[in-house]
Parts: C-alpha cells; sequence; structure tokens
C-alpha cells in the first residue's frame, strides 16, 4: 500500500496561484518517496507541470465584490463541478491555492470529510472581514502562509498555519540581466527607464490606464529620453498593447515570464499596481511607487470593511511606509509623477536599503517556500493516513 502513488487535488484560481501550484507540484515529487500524481484546475504553469485542467482557469480571475456578481451563475456551477470531482477521486489531500472564496466555496461542498483539506496562501483575514475565519476553520484543516505574522494571529482562533515564505524570494532572479535587456531592445545604457506595471487583471489595466499614461507623460516631459518598459501577461497583454499605443516615448512591451525579472533589472524605478509584482521590484532592487484603483462600490466596501494601514506588503510586513502608497483619489498624474521623480533624484538607494531586511522576514535566504510547503502537504498526509487529526 505504501508504494501506491499519492494522488492529489490542486485547484488555482488565477495566475499567482498557477505559478505556486506548478513550483509546489515540482516540489512534492522532489520530497516524496513515492510517485504523485495530479488532478484538479490551474493554469499554464501547472500544466507545464502535467496538469490536465478540468476548465480553464481563466474562468476563475474575477476580483472585486461587485465585479464577481455577472460572473456568479459560471462560478457557483464551478465549485460544484470541482467539488464532485474531488469526491469521485477520493484524493490524499486537497490543495486550494490562493483565491479564498472560490476555494471556500469548493471545499465546503465536498461531501468526504476525511480528505485533507489545506489552502495554500492563508486569506487576508488580519486585513478584512475577520470574522470569516471561523468559515475557513470549519471547512479546512490547514493552511499554509506566505507571512511571518499570519500563524499567531490564526492560533487565536484555533486554525492550524504554518509559515512557508514568500514565493517571490524563490524567483530566478539570478538568471536576469538587465543590461542585456537593454541591449537587446536598444535602451541607452544611460536612459532613465521607468517599469510599468498596470496590474494582471482586466480590470485593473483598465482603471489604471489614464492616470499611469498621463503619469508616463509628464515624466516624458522631465526626462525627454525616459522609456517604459512594460512587462505584462498573456490574459492582458492586448490591453497593455492598447494602452502604451500613444505614449510619446520609447515603450517596450514583454509578456514572455521568462523576460520579467531582465526586464525590471533594466529599469531605474517602478510604477506598479499592488500585487505581488510589486515584492518582486524589491527583489530586483528597483525602488518604486505602489498605485491602486477599485471600483467605486468596491471602494466604499472596503473603505468600511478594510482594518488595516497598508496596501504593500513590503510596508505590512516592517509596520511602517517603505514603499509610497497612492490608492484611490490619491492615485493621480501629480502625486504619482512627483513620488517618481523623488526617487530618481535621491531616495530611492534608501528605500532599496530598507526593503532587504523585510524579504529576509518572508523567507529570503531560508529554504524555498515551495519545499517547505511540499514537506508540510506530505506530512498531513503521513499524519491522516496513521489516523491522526
Amino acid at each position: 500500500m505504501t508504494n501506491e502513488p499519492l494522488l492529489i487535488f490542486l485547484v488555482a484560481g488565477e495566475p499567482s496561484g498557477d505559478v505556486l501550484g506548478g513550483r509546489l507540484m515540482s516540489a512534492l515529487r522532489a520530497a516524496s518517496d513515492r510517485e504523485v500524481q495530479f488532478v484538479g484546475v490551474g493554469g499554464p504553469a501547472m500544466a507545464a507541470q502535467g496538469l490536465e485542467s478540468l476548465f480553464p482557469m481563466t474562468e476563475l480571475s474575477v476580483m472585486g465584490i461587485f465585479e464577481i456578481l455577472p460572473h456568479a451563475r459560471l462560478l457557483f456551477r464551478r465549485m460544484r463541478e470541482t467539488a464532485a470531482a474531488i469526491d469521485e477521486a477520493s484524493p490524499d489531500a486537497v490543495v486550494t491555492i490562493d483565491a479564498p472564496a472560490f476555494a471556500h466555496g469548493v471545499a465546503k461542498r465536498v461531501r468526504n470529510q476525511n480528505i485533507p483539506r489545506i489552502h495554500y496562501v492563508a486569506p487576508q483575514l488580519w486585513a478584512w472581514r475577520p470574522w470569516r475565519v471561523h468559515k475557513f476553520k470549519r471547512h479546512f484543516h490547514h493552511l499554509l502562509a506566505l507571512l511571518p505574522f499570519e500563524p499567531p494571529w490564526f492560533a487565536r482562533y484555533g486554525v492550524d498555519c504554518r509559515f512557508v515564505g514568500h514565493p517571490v524570494v524563490e524567483s530566478e532572479i539570478d538568471d536576469a540581466d538587465g543590461a542585456a535587456f537593454r541591449a537587446r531592445h536598444g535602451i541607452d545604457p544611460d536612459a532613465v527607464t521607468v517599469c510599468v506595471l498596470p496590474g494582471s487583471r482586466n480590470g485593473e489595466v483598465t482603471r489604471l490606464t489614464a492616470s499611469f499614461s498621463e503619469t508616463i507623460a509628464r515624466l516624458h516631459m522631465r526626462y525627454p529620453q525616459l522609456v517604459a518598459v512594460v512587462p505584462t501577461i498573456p490574459n492582458v497583454s492586448e490591453m497593455v498593447r492598447e494602452m502604451v499605443l500613444d505614449w510619446p516615448l520609447k515603450t517596450v512591451v514583454t509578456e514572455d515570464p521568462g523576460d520579467k525579472y531582465s526586464a525590471m533589472l533594466a529599469c531605474n524605478v517602478g510604477l506598479a499596481a499592488s500585487g505581488t509584482v510589486t515584492l518582486e521590484l524589491a527583489l530586483a532592487g528597483v525602488p518604486y511607487i505602489v498605485a491602486y484603483r477599485l471600483s467605486p462600490l468596491t471602494s466604499a466596501a472596503a473603505k468600511v470593511l478594510i482594518r488595516i494601514p497598508y496596501a504593500n506588503l513590503i510596508n505590512l510586513t516592517a509596520d511602517r511606509e517603505i514603499i509610497p502608497e497612492f490608492l484611490q483619489t490619491k492615485c493621480n498624474p501629480e502625486n504619482l509623477s512627483g513620488a517618481i521623480v523623488d526617487l530618481i533624484e535621491g531616495n530611492g538607494a534608501a528605500q532599496v536599503a530598507a526593503t532587504r531586511p523585510v524579504l529576509e522576514k518572508l523567507g529570503l535566504g531560508g529554504a524555498p517556500p515551495s519545499r517547505k510547503a511540499a514537506d508540510i502537504v506530505l506530512e498531513i498526509i503521513r499524519v491522516a493516513s496513521e489516523g491522526g487529526d
């Protein structure tokens, strides 16, 4: 019996979760002394590791309280289908990855209560709607946390939550080459170059287009040789290319994942939508600012529900503002361009120095988070097979 393959059911709901899932699959195979097989829902990174997704993961990539409403019927149907597939497969464990609303919807519909249910990326309940912790406690047995302050918070509610580290610290930045990227795209070695990251979802790009475009125009007036580098991903690349069509300066758009870190390293400063990509800029040593806009309805709800002082994970982990944040009405071209000029002309080096200790708190320099996560998943499966909790 012990030589039989392990079967693990994975569910990722968005691109960042797909990357996590792909790394976890690879780490599980490396860490297990048994063959590991996978079924579930994922995107291209998980497909590269051999997963055949039950349906396209892109159907789940919707963000915002009110933005979800038009897609609700499809999302609920996919929850039911995924839960039924879990019951039919009867895997050794279920690992849902990020996308907490969809993951919770699936977990509570699984009939077989004996399957260990693990959620990778502890939901940010400490930030808003903390009462939801009781729902997660009912429907998940274990949580894997990316942030060091999360396990103590969940422990107060009797939830098994373990810190594995943030996946950005195992990114393949050592293979990146900013100078080669500049040379390949005809960017002068001395040109001031700004990395523009308008988001990974259609709604994000739409809401930031006007502010980002005007900000770039203002910066171009101050720095005539300015170059914009815009790393993006396939699901929004068409929108991003439309956004930059009228920009009055040399602009390089790349959607090759292998080019992302080289593109960042080629830049002097960054203008980024809030999200994981901001940690990637920090890892690359690029000073940056954060900008974000929610839809009006979602923003109104967020003002009531969100209980944290910062949006950026560097600031949250450090418990102070290291990275300038410009959210909602503060996300305007005057503020954004002024803050970027400050970084270019003096404050950038100090920001980079301040972020390094924070990255170490997130796991930089330790074992890869994917390996830590794999070891915990395998331990949970072993304990469950032995009749433990």
